[in-house]
């Protein structure tokens, strides 16, 4: 008899909850090494696939990059710029950027959170992987990696369970000497956090400063005139699927002396920690005894106003202090608060200013600081007031907005380099006139992709930071279209799911934010900026459904669901919590479910940290029989309907609970049939659920099979044989062709990884198209070759 029967049944319960506790922690304080491994199964799987040689086509766009994390030059030289992106990988020019390179293109994660250059050797580079900025769709790291030629090839040196690193620093002398802040896991708590220190080029670490599971190092400086003084900021955080960070104390500053033996908390002049966020520093290379800190001051300053919503259009519930510059005359042992425009910063950082943190000072003057938010903005006044840095030059290039990064030549102020969400861009005149690179680095960050009936046809898609955008799948990256549709923007913002109306390309439907959704008419001309459409030439109008007395307020996810019913294109579905049908094109609406969520209200958060959650995030209809419908939720709910009017019955067995519903696909082939795929990536937890049922959901059988650990984020049916299944993930695209026995790597002329967020086959060209978190969208325009 097993020794665990003789416990009470009570102590036999908590005996296994601590077992599964400590289980899952130890995965998670090593998700990084079993990234890697399942990124050498990748690896495997590419080298041995039969479909290795086929050539994907990049289609572009070629209207902006993707968010960058870091930029730096060399001093004195335009020619050389490296530019690290949070899902794109990491860039080079040799060229003052004409043509860049990527670099990390075979690494086994093209999310870098920080990079840096030994100033001693600049061909010697320390590179951190895993955004550290911990957006909803940032990827984890591997750890860190070196090269000593420039980037050409790279070095696997530790750190691989750090989840997110935020900054290098490499001694000025010794480039076998450096420090790394590592932030941690994005979701979940681990012990591999904090400031790390090697002095053998990367072949051993030791943490110096951390010992905690909850607190990462975000910020690292170094004195210009004595690399043994450090000054580290760390940062208590976590993301959950219902919030954004929300301050808890230990976000401190910390001083060093000799190098990282021992360590001193820095709190004279600073506030409180228990309502501060990121903290960003900086010294001054010019007056090395002045440090700048950029403080994201979350210590309630005001009620709302009446009415007053966030650039969400959500009720604020508190109005913080926003972004303060602080500044210190010794190395950090006294601070002062020097900015004094409160008002003004309030909103500098938007809801979100645990994203931006980064402060710099102009190398050769003490009181030229730069800050970076929503705008970047420059002070000439040592932090007092500052001012957005917009072009005076007529001929200059647009700008972006969200600053992430910036690097100013120490032999010429005057020559900046900025890094924002839309990629790279540089003055050579400290900000008169810019020159951006948008449209020569393809990192395109794309949330998902559909297509229209015209001839040719064209891709449509959401994308970061940007809205939509449309183009004709004839594009290529590069190439000058001619006598066909280029990219440019489209109705739908950044988190949107895209419906297209099959019978009248013309018409399509996409959500503002939230599912706010909108029906557009494409004939119609576009409005200005600025102008007043005519009333009779409205291009896009509000449809969503609007709440009842007896709904409680909408909630719609990022990206919530819309679809057209295959069976009538009037048919429109839409989900919030509850799921609502339109038979007369968005004109009215029906609401044809109770909530399908949990509704818990102890997983919804408050603004400004809110997070839309338990929300309906997939929806399809059967092809074969109207009315027979499925409805998936971000917190693991699956629910089948099988005809019109029939109550909603929950499909659970067989399948993990509480999992982000990311697709279900009805098959187009068998009316019983139905796909479901799962991320817990916003858990992290990287195994790849994939599921088919045979019984409309009643019972479910994993066909995950032979894939790599990573988060799964959409599956196909092939439209002409059932046995044919494409499926991307965090790491790739695989194509199955036995109903998901075993799979087959497509990833071929692809990075080694890259995140596959959506993909279609074309019904009348059969061209199969992704929609990359990285690198934009790509064509294999032959099916013909896969068997």
């Amino acid at each position: 008899m097993c020794q665990i029967s003789r416990f009470p049944l009570v102590s036999q319960v908590i005996f296994f909850l601590m077992l599964s506790f400590f289980s899952t922690a130890q995965v998670r304080d090593n998700a990084g090494t079993a990234r890697v491994a399942s990124f050498k199964l990748h690896q495997q799987l590419n080298a041995a696939s039969p479909y290795k040689n086929l050539q994907w086509r990049n289609v572009g766009p070629d209207l902006i990059s993707g968010r960058v994390t870091e930029v730096a030059g060399i001093p004195g030289n335009r020619n050389i710029i490296f530019a690290s992106f949070a899902t794109g990988g990491f860039w080079k020019t040799v060229d003052a950027g004409e043509n860049w390179m990527p670099l990390t293109d075979q690494l086994g994660t093209l999310s870098i959170g920080a990079f840096a250059l030994a100033p001693s050797n600049p061909d010697i580079i320390y590179l951190g992987t895993g955004e550290s900025n911990i957006f909803r769709a940032s990827l984890p790291g591997m750890g860190a990696y070196k090269s000593i030629d420039g980037g050409k090839t790279w070095t696997a040196i530790g750190l691989t369970n750090t989840g997110t690193i935020a900054r290098i620093l490499v001694h000025p002398q010794n480039p076998d000497v450096a420090y790394v802040a590592a932030g941690g896991n994005e979701w979940s708590y681990n012990n591999n956090r904090g400031v790390y220190k090697t002095t053998d080029g990367g072949k051993s670490w030791i943490r110096i400063l951390g010992n905690d599971e909850k607190t990462g190092a975000i910020d690292l400086v170094m004195d210009p005139t004595n690399p043994d003084l450090i000054i580290a900021s760390t940062w208590n955080r976590i993301r959950r699927r219902w919030s954004d960070p929300v301050p808890e104390d230990g976000d401190y500053i910390y001083k060093t002396v000799d190098a990282g033996k021992t360590w001193s908390k820095l709190t004279n002049g600073l506030p409180e920690t228990k309502y501060t966020g990121r903290v960003g520093l900086c010294f001054s290379k010019s007056k090395p005894n002045v440090v700048y800190a950029y403080l994201d001051n979350h210590t309630p300053k005001r009620d709302p106003k009446p009415g007053e919503l966030d650039p969400y259009g959500r009720p604020i519930q508190v109005i913080p202090y926003g972004v303060q510059v602080y500044r210190s005359e010794d190395k950090g042992e006294n601070w002062k608060k020097v900015s004094t425009e409160d008002d003004k910063l309030e909103r500098f950082a938007g809801t979100y200013g645990w994203v931006f943190g980064q402060i710099r000072v102009d190398p050769n003057d003490e009181n030229i600081v730069y800050i970076m938010g929503v705008p970047l903005a420059k002070s000439t006044d040592g932090g007092k007031t500052f001012t957005a840095m917009r072009a005076t030059d007529k001929d200059s290039d647009a700008q972006h907005g969200d600053n992430h990064a910036l690097w100013i030549d120490p032999t010429n102020s005057s020559y900046i380099i900025n890094g924002n969400d839309g990629g790279v861009v540089l003055s050579y005149n400290g900000g008169a006139k810019w020159k951006n690179f948008f449209r020569k680095i393809p990192t395109t960050q794309f949330y998902n992709i559909t297509y229209d009936m015209k001839q040719p046809y064209n891709i449509v898609g959401s994308v970061q930071d940007e809205g939509s955008f449309m183009g004709s799948i004839k594009n290529t990256f590069g190439k000058k279209p001619e006598g066909i549709m280029a990219w440019d923007d489209a109705p739908g913002g950044e988190g949107t799911i895209i419906a297209m109306d099959p019978k009248n390309s013309d018409i399509m439907y996409a959500s503002s934010f939230y599912g706010r959704l909108m029906k557009s008419d494409l004939r119609m001309p576009k409005k200005a900026w600025g102008q007043k459409p005519h009333p009779d030439s409205i291009r896009t109008k509000d449809i969503f459904p609007k709440k009842t007395d007896d709904e409680e307020v909408h909630r719609g996810e990022w990206l919530a669901f819309t679809m057209i019913s295959p069976h009538d294109n009037k048919t429109i579905y839409h989900g919030f919590q509850y799921l609502f049908e339109s038979k007369d094109g968005g004109d009215s609406w029906k609401r044809i479910s109770e909530d399908l969520t949990y509704n818990d209200k102890s997983r919804m958060g408050k603004t400004p940290y809110a997070i839309n959650h338990q929300a309906i995030t997939a929806i399809d209809e059967s092809p074969i029989k109207k009315g027979l419908l499925y409805a998936g939720t971000d917190d693991g709910r699956v629910w089948m309907r099988a005809a019109d009017g029939a109550a909603f019955l929950s499909t659970m067995k067989g399948i993990p609970q509480n999992a982000h519903v990311s697709r279900i696909v009805a098959s187009s082939h068998q009316e019983n049939r139905v796909y479901l795929t799962l991320s817990n990536r916003r858990e992290d937890d990287d195994k790849p659920y994939i599921y088919v049922s045979d019984d409309k959901g009643m019972t479910w059988r994993s066909i995950a099979a032979n894939l790599p650990a990573s988060p799964v984020n959409v599956i196909r049916e092939d439209d002409k044989n059932p046995l044919r299944l494409y499926c991307g993930t965090d790491m790739g695209i695989y194509y199955s062709n036995n109903g998901g026995k075993s799979w087959s790597s497509l990833q071929a002329n692809l990075p080694a990884t890259v995140s596959v967020q959506d993909l279609f086959i074309h019904p009348r060209e059969r061209n199969l198209v992704i929609a990359t978190y990285g690198r934009g969208v790509y064509s294999l325009d032959d099916l013909g070759a896969l068997k």
